[in-house]
């Protein structure tokens, strides 16, 4: 093979190309003080820059939709893996049960964004509007998990719709979900920071006083050099690689068992679509093993350095952004455009009001920094969460910082079965109305443990009163 042919530049030029427009998103973002203001992710303009490129007449096809797709899906499981890599402390039991209530919000709020969304689709398909029925569930993926997540399950849907005879474009539907959900979570965010600040509800602190790194951010206690033999970055990057790859043959290996019919037609499908969710389970072993080593002595040094793996996932998930938003498709879009507006437009209210009426009673002494970085993430990803929470605790003051951080893996736990019905719901229109009553269960059961402490308490005045 020689490597003077155009083809071997391909996969090349087209992540030059998502390079090209995060650096311009950047670049408007920081010169333009509208857009600075909106605090709208670079990743996010840089992709909607590609779509204006697309728009014009011959200039569609020098961007890769395909490569773009496959960009999406695996830059969110590597993010993920970076992530789950970290070593993260949970100081005590009290902040631990915090961390699980800030999982239980997360999980809650997914399923009240699917039973939204579940009931605008089946609305529009008993009326005759040609939606797929279960296409509202995509809301949760593109709001609460991101463009990864909602291209995975859009490709799943698209599937299932063809088979009942319908024309449903799913990935471009959950994508534009996705990058609705962003807009959402910054316009409104910073819309709603502003009211409070002129109510005198917050103060008001520069962005320019935000945390600074210190010694200690970049480097642990008796970690490897910077460079030895093998640069310490080139480590990180490889124990990413390497969990993913375990991640690739253990779906792989699922595929050739034999799980009966629920397995098959619902399991075998989504599994790969579960990149994400393995990584973080793959992630955390591969770090206890890594523990386990250094407590039998078997390794000396810390390998682990949280500021590069933060990096690393800061790399995945702007590039995640762009691509993702680069591959959305408009040419099936005038079909689903007003129960798109509907879902989306209800999505942002529903949770916006939800959110903020648990972190009331969840974060009673940091109620409105429990309230923007969750809805940041619940609508965008975890650092549009982190972008509004520093605009008003720059310094990371308060616990929802490491509340956002923490919660990762109760909010899997807890949001794993709605994954599940993912997979079913889009089978036939009986299995959406199963889904829909058992999120509407599950909904309720989240809301009453995260509440618990509140309604106890009411129960407990009560019979004071009563025995008074």
């Amino acid at each position: 093979m020689t490597f003077d042919r155009p083809e071997a530049w391909q996969w090349l030029i087209q992540f030059c190309i998502l390079a090209v427009a995060l650096l311009l998103g950047n670049v408007l973002r920081t010169k333009i003080p509208v857009l600075k203001k909106s605090l709208l992710p670079s990743a996010l303009l840089g992709g909607l820059l590609l779509l204006i490129y697309k728009a014009i007449p011959g200039c569609s096809e020098v961007i890769n939709k395909p490569m773009m797709e496959v960009v999406t899906y695996h830059a969110l499981g590597l993010g993920f893996v970076a992530l789950a890599l970290k070593n993260n402390k949970v100081e005590s039991r009290s902040s631990t049960m915090k961390v699980i209530e800030t999982g239980a919000l997360t999980a809650s709020s997914y399923v009240i964004q699917g039973i939204v969304g579940l009931i605008v689709s089946i609305l529009f398909y008993i009326f005759g509007k040609k939606l797929f029925y279960a296409a509202g569930l995509l809301l949760p993926m593109g709001y609460g998990q991101g463009p990864g997540q909602a291209l995975n399950f859009g490709k799943i849907f698209t599937g299932w719709a063809s088979q009942q005879g319908m024309d449903f474009a799913g990935a471009d539907f959950g994508l534009s979900i996705a990058a609705m959900g962003f807009i959402v979570g910054s316009v409104i965010g910073v819309i709603f920071m502003n009211i409070l600040r002129r109510k005198g509800k917050l103060s008001a602190k520069k962005i320019a006083e935000a945390q600074v790194n210190k010694l200690e951010d970049y480097e642990g206690k008796n970690e490897i050099p910077d460079a030895e033999s093998i640069d310490k970055l080139s480590v990180q990057i490889c124990m990413v690689l390497f969990v993913y790859f375990l991640v690739y043959l253990f779906t792989n290996w699922i595929q050739g068992m034999e799980l009966g019919k629920f397995g098959t037609n619902t399991l075998k499908p989504m599994l790969w679509g579960f990149n994400f969710l393995l990584g973080t389970l793959f992630g955390i072993a591969f770090k206890n093993i890594l523990k386990l080593f250094k407590r039998q002595r078997l390794i000396q040094r810390e390998y682990i350095n949280n500021y590069m793996l933060n990096r690393i996932s800061g790399f995945c998930f702007d590039i995640m952004i762009v691509a993702g938003t680069a591959a959305i498709s408009f040419d099936e879009f005038g079909k689903f455009v007003l129960p798109f507006t509907i879902i989306c437009a209800l999505g942002a209210l529903v949770t916006f009001i939800y959110v903020l009426w648990v972190s009331k009673h969840l974060y009673p002494n940091y109620q409105y920094e429990g309230f923007f970085s969750m809805f940041g993430m619940l609508t965008g990803t975890a650092s549009n969460g982190m972008i509004l929470l520093r605009e008003i605790d720059p310094k990371f003051e308060t616990p929802a910082a490491n509340n956002l951080v923490l919660q990762t893996l109760a909010a899997i736990v807890l949001g794993f079965p709605v994954l599940l019905l993912m997979g079913f719901a889009p089978q036939s229109m009986k299995a959406t109305w199963i889904t829909l009553g058992i999120l509407v269960a599950f909904w309720a059961v989240l809301t009453v443990f995260m509440m618990r402490k509140k309604i106890f308490k009411k129960k407990k005045e009560e019979r004071s009163q009563e025995t008074a």
